[in-house]
């Protein structure tokens, strides 16, 4: 077991952003134990910094603690256990939170975002075996968020959450691939499948709402709505692909934005509407912003505890469909490499999105500044800043 870095009778240290309680998260050194078969060590080079990490620190995502945040990762392969195959020491990895076991029920049925094998352990913040592989020194377990932890120097990773990259890739661009990028544009392609000509309308424009824009347009969707609270986000949401932006409160009826929409989508609501932030009333919002007959996904993940109402009698009268989407519907395997390709050809925005970087050790200004609305995607970089 012999990697590079801080070492105390001979185990391997990680600094690690740690929730211990409520609201309460701090920078620990861990100790990591080897990976067991079928398992990979990966030292840590970028990690995103997402509303999902913010809901286990507040507690609005219930989970087992302590664990260590951070879901959106990318890094370099230090040791592989026993039985990995297609990964060697030295690769550059972009980390899969939600990996694909390949022969269950819905791994079998192209649904591999549901994979039996690793959601629930995932979630769990533990391996496949039942455990996680952080621990602090008096033997405490610590939990590693989807089954991941990359908010840490090191992390140990089943194989199949390890997707092999390209060494020209900036890794910090890799990294957004990982949940972002994949969850956005995969809501598009994959979960709504929309298609040319089809009118969008997203509700929502951080990290999320910016990747769903840029896979509408990647399609060929008209006319492409983006619709903040923030004034400010226009330029941003133009960039990525919005044709038209509106600005305010679209949950509230006096702000005249579902009248809008109307108005630019022949007066009948958008074929497909997205909600990226997580927000019931948002939710609502966006069901009424699509047409009838029309698709709202929702894409945002809201707090555990939270629920939806919306009336049931218009929706079944009116034929609008509503379905959630779970990591853009992807194939990590299959549609990580497709993702960076796209932007290989210049047809994806990556370096765009990354609006600041942190230290470690500086995570909760980092949660401070995305609930701002300040940030398209900041993330935390475990090298040299931009």
């Amino acid at each position: 077991f012999s990697v590079i870095h801080s070492r105390h009778d001979g185990m391997l240290k990680a600094k690690a952003a740690v929730v211990t309680e409520a609201n309460v998260c701090g920078i620990e050194e861990l100790e990591i134990m080897p990976p067991l078969e079928g398992e990979v060590l990966v030292r840590i080079v970028a990690s995103g910094v997402c509303h999902s990490d913010y809901h286990v620190k507040t507690a609005t995502t219930v989970h087992g603690l302590p664990v260590v945040t951070g879901h959106e990762g990318s890094g370099v392969v230090e040791v592989v256990g026993e039985g990995v195959e297609g990964i060697k020491v030295g690769d550059h990895v972009v980390l899969a939170w939600n990996p694909e076991c390949g022969t269950c029920f819905y791994c079998t049925r192209d649904q591999t975002h549901l994979c039996e094998t690793f959601t629930q352990k995932a979630w769990d913040g533990v391996m496949p075996e039942g455990t996680p592989r952080f621990k602090r020194s008096d033997g405490t377990q610590v939990r590693q968020f989807c089954g991941l932890g990359t908010h840490a120097t090191f992390t140990v990773v089943p194989q199949q959450a390890c997707v092999v990259i390209d060494k020209d890739i900036d890794l910090k661009l890799g990294a957004l691939v990982g949940c972002a990028v994949a969850t956005g544009v995969g809501a598009v392609l994959y979960t709504a499948g929309v298609k040319a000509k089809e009118s969008v309308v997203v509700l929502g424009t951080g990290g999320i709402g910016l990747n769903i824009l840029q896979g509408a347009a990647h399609v060929g969707a008209h006319p492409i709505i983006a619709v903040d609270v923030c004034d400010s986000k226009e330029s941003l949401a133009k960039e990525f692909g919005a044709t038209h932006f509106l600005a305010g409160d679209i949950t509230n009826p006096a702000s005249g934005l579902l009248d809008q929409i109307r108005e630019l989508t022949d007066g009948r609501g958008a074929d497909h509407s997205f909600e990226a932030v997580g927000l019931t009333k948002l939710q609502a919002a966006a069901v009424e912003a699509s047409r009838p007959g029309g698709v709202t996904t929702l894409v945002g993940l809201s707090p555990m505890s939270a629920e939806m109402t919306f009336p049931s009698a218009r929706l079944t009268r009116t034929g609008r469909i509503v379905k959630g989407s779970y990591y853009g519907s992807v194939k990590p395997s299959r549609d990580f490499p497709l993702l960076l390709q796209m932007h290989k050809d210049g047809k994806l925005k990556l370096a765009e999105l990354i609006t600041k970087e942190w230290d470690l050790e500086n995570i909760n200004e980092a949660y401070e500044e995305m609930l701002s609305g300040k940030v398209a995607r900041g993330i935390i970089s475990f090298g040299k800043k931009t």
